[in-house]
């Protein structure tokens, strides 16, 4: 009975440290996707205040800002991919860390179970000693 309760408490601490990886990564993936969203804010940014400067410009100094306009507005779309795919890892890792949540309230389950019946078969126990010696008893006289 003892061991049945230890093997259950290493698999408690097993299930706790899986939950903790599983809470870690899932916090990496959300910064990873918060960064990509950061970065891709700014870019808009950047490329919205493009044209807002004042005064005139010459066709050389206009053809430098739309060309850097179309690298931004690609590297908007290539961040958006990725902030996609990032949204995607964080779901799955959300995923990871529920079910890695849920293997740990079973295996605590368990392991207050049987706890449990360590307990109710030790009480049974020493509820059976004394009628045992009392039978003896009477069985001498």
């Amino acid at each position: 009975m003892k061991g049945l309760v230890n093997r259950r408490q290493r698999v408690l601490r097993v299930r706790n440290v899986q939950h903790s990886m599983a809470v870690a990564e899932t916090a990496r993936a959300r910064d990873e996707a918060n960064g990509i969203a950061h970065n891709l804010e700014r870019l808009r940014k950047v490329r919205g205040e493009l044209f807002g400067g004042e005064g005139m410009a010459t066709g050389a100094s206009f053809a430098a800002m739309q060309e850097l306009a179309t690298r931004l507005e690609q590297a908007s779309r290539q961040l958006d991919g990725a902030l996609y795919d990032a949204q995607r890892n964080v779901e799955v890792k959300e995923g990871l860390t529920v079910a890695a949540n849920r293997e740990k309230e079973i295996a605590s389950r368990l392991k207050d179970r049987a706890r449990a019946d360590l307990e109710e078969w030790r009480e049974n126990k020493l509820a059976a000693l004394p009628r045992y010696r009392r039978m003896q008893r009477s069985g001498d006289v």
